[in-house]
């Protein structure tokens, strides 16, 4: 829920800054960007001068009881350290006078910075809201580091912050969560209830979507965010973004879920599905499809009638490293069953590929095996692996037939066992 993203939109926000030679993303760009990824963030609007900041200020004044202002200069990074922020302005002419006293006071401290105006927004009043942080740093060694903790002006002093490396899920991000001492006035005390604790971590399964997205960004922080009973706000942020001259991103440390690679389809006789990878969560409809093999189906697949379906070996084929295996499961969308799996787990070079494949036995000769392969040979080929190849019982010539059909080459029967080794040449190594 909540994870629809604006990627297209984001994209253009950072391609702006970077024609205009900024690496250091405009408060209003990164606030946008933060909403393009669906996180709410408090409407901000930008003043040139006192006159134009009373003028906007009037018209938030009609729906709010005050309104913020804060400098707005690509050099100042701590507006407040600076006495760049002023609370709680009540009338036009208090936003018109703080805007005049900040500009002068700030030129004459820092005549170096380049001054763009101010940023007008209404003071969000949540007396029993936590400040917190959430940011992003590129660490030399791990790639993109994710980080938690407790925010506000003391954030240095407290130090109290955990990091995770993304991708995130809703799982890792409570984790992670989890780690900060924060956490225990998160969930609540005396007169203070709990703030929402899926939409801080939803938050975060969003700022690590955002930057798996773009690698073009080096920074986030995402100080204060706002987090009560009611939800959560974004009031200021800053994201920094590399220029096209700068060395590559390091790439993450986790592969993380490729969406890129569902797909829906419709096979005569079994129904609409859904193909994708395969996810940790999928491990009791695993279970499931077994139920649904008979021993002579299972013994094709794994060579023995009776495999002992543990926790422990189910929970290994469906927890997988992206990296160098996958596993495509096919879903019946009329009542969510797993009806189908196909799955490759390549050698350390990434040259050759094992595949496997199994299909409920009430389903088989349908073409489900087919298209499952199908697709797994397609993302073979495009991750750039040179073969693919498996060992099939002699007897099944079920699966022998199919695999001639698809262009793999057999080789005589191996050893005392009756199995054929195929191959199928995706690219010459």
């Amino acid at each position: 829920p909540g994870m629809t993203f604006d990627a297209t939109g984001a994209r253009a926000i950072i391609d702006r800054s970077l024609a205009r030679g900024q690496t250091m993303l405009s408060e209003i760009d990164a606030k946008a960007l933060l909403a393009a990824y669906g996180i709410p963030i408090v409407e901000t609007a930008v003043a040139r001068d006192p006159d134009e900041a009373a003028a906007i200020a009037r018209t938030q004044l009609a729906s709010n009881q005050a309104c913020v202002v804060k400098i707005l200069s690509d050099d100042i990074t701590h507006k407040s350290d600076v006495g760049g922020v002023r609370l709680g302005l009540q009338t036009p002419e208090a936003v018109r006078t703080a805007t005049s006293e900040m500009l002068e006071r700030i030129s004459q401290s820092h005549p170096t910075a380049r001054i763009a105006g101010v940023t007008v927004q209404p003071m969000i009043r949540r007396p029993r809201a936590h400040e917190l942080l959430i940011g992003m740093s590129d660490d030399a060694t791990f790639g993109p580091m994710l980080m938690f903790g407790a925010g506000g002006t003391a954030v240095e002093v407290l130090r109290d912050t955990a990091q995770a490396l993304p991708p995130l899920d809703l799982k890792l991000a409570r984790d992670m969560m989890r780690q900060t001492r924060v956490q225990h006035l998160l969930a609540g005390y005396r007169d203070r209830p709990q703030a929402d604790l899926d939409a801080i971590a939803l938050t975060l399964v969003k700022v690590s979507a955002l930057v798996i997205a773009h690698p073009e960004i080096r920074e986030i922080d995402i100080n204060p965010l706002l987090a009560d009973e009611t939800g959560v706000i974004a009031l200021d942020a800053r994201v920094r973004v590399a220029g096209p001259d700068a060395p590559a991103r390091r790439p993450l440390s986790i592969k993380p879920y490729p969406v890129q690679w569902e797909r829906r389809d419709t096979v005569p006789g079994v129904g609409n599905l859904l193909l994708r990878p395969i996810l940790p969560q999928d491990e009791h409809l695993y279970a499931a499809l077994i139920e649904r093999l008979s021993p002579e189906d299972q013994r094709m697949r794994f060579f023995i009638p009776h495999p002992q379906w543990t926790h422990k070996l189910i929970a290994n084929l469906t927890q997988i490293d992206y990296a160098r295996e996958m596993a495509f499961v096919a879903i019946d969308e009329a009542n969510g069953a797993l009806v189908g799996v196909a799955r490759l787990i390549a050698d350390p070079d990434f040259q050759h590929a094992e595949y496997a494949i199994i299909v409920a036995s009430d389903l088989k000769g349908k073409g489900l095996g087919w298209r499952l392969m199908q697709h797994l040979i397609e993302y073979a080929r495009h991750e750039g692996l040179a073969e693919l190849y498996g060992d099939v019982l002699s007897n099944n010539n079920t699966m022998l037939r199919m695999c001639e059909e698809l262009g793999f080459k057999m080789t005589e029967v191996l050893g005392d066992a009756g199995v054929r080794r195929v191959t199928l040449t995706l690219r010459q190594a």
